[in-house]
């Protein structure tokens, strides 16, 4: 028999028990392996079990009744046997073998009458029972029982318990090389996922700026971090709801361990549960071995729900009872796992008012809005412009390894002038643009940001300064007069966006780019009757 070479428990312990089954004269083989109690409920050795703790699972079987019948089955009488009890109602108990110490049992039918199915050993002819240890390195790992239709003398027991020291390396190799596969397959988790947070992360990895909305905004970063209470960030897209959750991370006991992001708005329906609590092998179609989720990936640490409006309303009452109570389970999996993770969450979504339309639950939004937090959109916070933009440009001139072009105060004014609908994301990627083009010399903003308005000319009566091109518009006059500007041309195009003859060809602007500034201005686009 070859069973040093398995790499799988399961497939050892059948090799074991096959290989035996297989030897003339044997009835029956049988491997218990230790493990907890798990069915003390049901156990009929409840009564003489010590401590209802640990106790040994019955984990292969192999042999044939003299009518033909497999006896393959795992789940009868006698599956579960109580350690460190040596009263049993019948004589080749298994858990003799190691109660009463680490040396085997040979027991002959004719010096035993308290078999516990006497029935069963006359109708079955059996003479003889061999059960030994298996022990490795000091650790009991279970027992090797065999049943035989003829006598064991010495020679052939010293040969079983040969072979069953030999099983015991091959149960502890199979365990180890599981246990690596274990680690294997949770790294490999672990690096998709960072290689994912790679693919998608900003350019510039902290927060920037010295605004007073800003300040406002980390002195309350400074009080969550303390606790372990979780929080509800909410914000335009693109504010840097994932900086801020990162911040209150490292600044938390919990800095050390795991911050795991998912995007709720990303993931499709179908694997939503796979992808949160994990699943089995051969839970659904294409599982092929057991995969942990994202909580569990999380364990200890933080774990960022992004985009929690666009979570299923069908699998909000499970993401409840994590936060409540700190369990979930596997997909395929009956097993209830615990597990201590932060949770910050964040949306760009009026959760309130999904509430009130039954799109969101309740229960759940008082549960997430714990320490609610509100990061001010861009346009609320100019002075921080320049200091971004100058900060990204050091950051993409680093990686495209070309020199940074100066921003000047011209720049940045243009930068300010801009009303940056999509916030801190969209001003990276108009630097981005800009550093390409600019070839290391001249900042190129004016393609870059050439969907950005230009300032309208001034009326002959506008006061001083009018008709030179120093005339400087106040950021409440520039904000009326853009919003008077995209309204006149959405009643040109008959309250019309996209297409030809559509407000965004009218004012030289991408549609998506419009579709913003319309959003933040509060603007509807209805056509006219």
């Amino acid at each position: 028999m070859r069973i040093s070479g398995e790499r799988s428990v399961d497939a050892v312990l059948d090799a074991i028990v096959q290989g035996l089954a297989q030897q003339s004269g044997v009835a029956l083989a049988r491997v218990w392996v230790t493990g907890p109690g798990d069915v003390c409920g049901t156990c009929r050795m409840r009564d003489v079990c010590p401590d209802h703790a640990r106790c040994l699972h019955l984990a292969a079987s192999a042999g044939r009744s003299l009518g033909g019948e497999p006896w393959s089955r795992i789940d009868g009488t006698f599956r579960r046997v109580p350690f460190g009890t040596a009263q049993m109602d019948f004589c080749p108990s298994p858990v003799r073998a190691i109660a009463t110490g680490t040396t085997g049992q040979l027991l002959h039918v004719s010096a035993c009458r308290q078999w516990a199915h006497p029935e069963w050993i006359q109708r079955e002819t059996i003479e003889s029972f061999a059960g030994h240890p298996l022990v490795f390195r000091g650790d009991t790992l279970g027992v090797l029982g065999v049943f035989r239709r003829a006598t064991i003398d010495e020679a052939e027991f010293g040969w079983l318990r040969m072979f069953a020291n030999q099983a015991a390396a091959a149960v502890a190799n199979a365990r180890a090389f599981s246990e690596l596969d274990r680690l294997r397959q949770q790294l490999e988790s672990h690096n998709a996922y960072l290689r994912e947070e790679v693919d998608t992360a900003l350019s510039f990895g902290r927060i920037v700026g010295r605004s007073r909305a800003l300040l406002q905004v980390l002195r309350q970063v400074e009080d969550v971090a303390a606790t372990d209470a979780t929080v509800l960030i909410t914000g335009e897209s693109g504010t840097g709801k994932e900086l801020v959750a990162r911040e209150i991370h490292e600044r938390s006991r919990r800095s050390r361990q795991p911050f795991v992001r998912v995007n709720c708005s990303a993931i499709p329906r179908e694997v939503f549960e796979s992808e949160f609590f994990g699943h089995v092998r051969g839970a659904f179609t294409g599982a092929t071995r057991d995969r942990p989720g994202r909580f569990q990936i999380a364990h200890g640490g933080t774990i960022f729900l992004d985009e929690i409006g666009d979570l299923p309303l069908a699998l909000q009452p499970k993401l409840l009872r994590v936060l409540q109570e700190g369990e979930f389970e596997r997909v395929g999996d009956d097993v209830t796992r615990k597990v201590d993770v932060r949770v910050i969450a964040a949306t760009n979504q009026n959760l309130a008012e999904d509430v009130r339309a039954r799109r969101f639950r309740e229960d759940l939004f008082y549960r997430l809005n714990v320490l609610p937090l509100a990061l001010p959109p861009l346009r609320d916070r100019p002075d921080d412009i320049p200091l971004l933009a100058t900060h990204a440009i050091g950051e993409v001139s680093k990686r495209l390894r070309i020199p940074s072009p100066p921003l000047t105060q011209a720049d940045a004014a243009r930068l300010q002038r801009y009303d940056w609908p999509g916030n801190v994301r969209e001003l990276e990627n108009v630097i981005q643009r800009a550093v390409i083009l600019s070839g290391g010399v001249t900042l190129r903003l004016d393609i870059a940001l050439g969907d950005a308005p230009a300032p309208a000319a001034e009326p002959d009566d506008a006061g001083p300064g009018a008709g030179t091109s120093e005339a400087i518009l106040t950021d409440r006059e520039w904000r009326e007069r853009e919003r008077a500007n995209l309204v006149k041309a959405l009643q040109r195009a008959d309250g019309r966006i996209y297409g030809p003859g559509g407000a965004a060809e009218l004012l030289g602007i991408n549609p998506t780019t419009l579709a913003s500034r319309l959003r933040a201005l509060k603007i509807t686009a209805a056509k006219r009757r």
